[in-house]
């Protein structure tokens, strides 16, 4: 099959499109044909070697993707091939800890792209517990930006946040991938949402996902518009996928008692910040890293209802992996870039 390979830590120029195996479905596997393969920006991550310095080489990335059935493992009874299907973006690796829930607690817990080969690819195996049959309607390429994105933003917002009707949130960097989805999920919930961006366009790319105000943090700060729009209270939840010295603004920018959740790092792994705004005000930061099962299933029911829409910015083949990297990397893209394994 064909797949974007890497061999080593690098620059985009480390993707390779090549010729590997086919993988053959083990017993309770099925062998996924991949129509589509989302890319995130933790993909990034993996590939400059800051997330798994010991990586076995060679290297598949990718988490998400939209397929069908190409074959059966024995022993799989649940699917068919040829039935439209989705991977989740994470599971556990040993058999013996399947069962235990949350998913993401399991020892041996990873997600594909990083600690199996990922969707980067023509065809993929994953365990038959953990894949599901795609409800949505969508054509592959829209499905494919919703696993991940979807799921961890549904643990982060609902399971981790506790967003609830009536509240006040703050998503950062609306316009990505993660940010788009996270405020469909938090209306979906609800909520009221404020989200900041980085240029008008992104702006108005926001509005259409029914966010109540859009911050521009170029050219306002986003503390202050969140106090004049909460009356100086500050929002009940920031849902805070950029770390760095943002999320040290993120906790003035929560009321008492509110909540912070980090789940990124775009804008670096420190956080300086004065403890007693922490303790005085008894505000919370709680950490979210992937997901449930049961939160890709959440999500995709929002999906099938239509409270909850891909942002798909374009496609590219499987063989222009670099490029989209690159374009990821240089912030010019709203939503999601999607590879095609099967088109030139």
């Amino acid at each position: 099959m064909k797949a974007s390979v890497i061999n080593e830590f690098g620059d985009v120029n480390v993707l390779k499109y090549s010729d590997v195996e086919t993988p053959k479905p083990k017993r309770g596997n099925i062998l996924i044909k991949i129509l589509a393969a989302g890319i995130n920006r933790f993909d990034l991550y993996i590939r400059k070697g800051e997330v798994a310095p010991e990586l076995p080489f060679p290297h598949i990335l990718g988490t998400d993707a939209a397929g069908e059935v190409a074959q059966l493992g024995e022993g799989v009874t649940s699917f068919n091939v040829g039935d439209r299907v989705i991977p989740a973006p994470g599971y556990p690796t040993k058999e013996e800890e399947y069962t235990i829930r949350p998913t993401n607690t399991a020892p041996s817990f990873t997600i594909p792209g990083l600690g199996v080969w990922g969707t980067y690819a023509q065809y993929m195996e994953v365990p038959e517990r953990f894949v599901m049959k795609d409800i949505t309607g969508l054509k592959p390429e829209e499905v494919a930006t919703l696993p991940i994105a979807i799921a961890t933003g549904v643990h982060a917002t609902k399971e981790i946040g506790g967003v609830k009707a009536g509240d006040k949130v703050l998503v950062h960097s609306g316009a990505s991938g993660s940010g788009s989805m996270i405020i469909q999920i938090a209306k979906a919930l609800g909520a009221q949402v404020a989200t900041t961006v980085r240029d008008n366009k992104k702006g108005e790319a926001v509005k259409k996902l029914g966010t109540d105000l859009v911050i521009n943090t170029r050219e306002e700060d986003f503390v202050e518009r969140i106090k004049q729009w909460t009356g100086g209270q500050g929002v009940e939840v920031v849902i805070d996928n950029l770390g760095g010295d943002v999320l040290a603004k993120s906790l003035e920018s929560v009321k008492p008692g509110g909540v912070v959740v980090a789940f990124g790092f775009v804008a670096g792994t420190q956080v300086s910040f004065d403890i007693r705004n922490l303790f005085f005000k008894q505000k919370q930061i709680r950490g979210s890293m992937a997901s449930d099962i049961d939160d890709l299933k959440y999500g995709l029911e929002l999906v099938r209802k239509g409270k909850i829409k891909p942002v798909l910015d374009h496609t590219l083949p499987l063989s222009r992996a670099a490029e989209a990297h690159r374009l990821i990397a240089e912030n010019k893209v709203t939503g999601n870039i999607v590879l095609l394994p099967w088109e030139e």
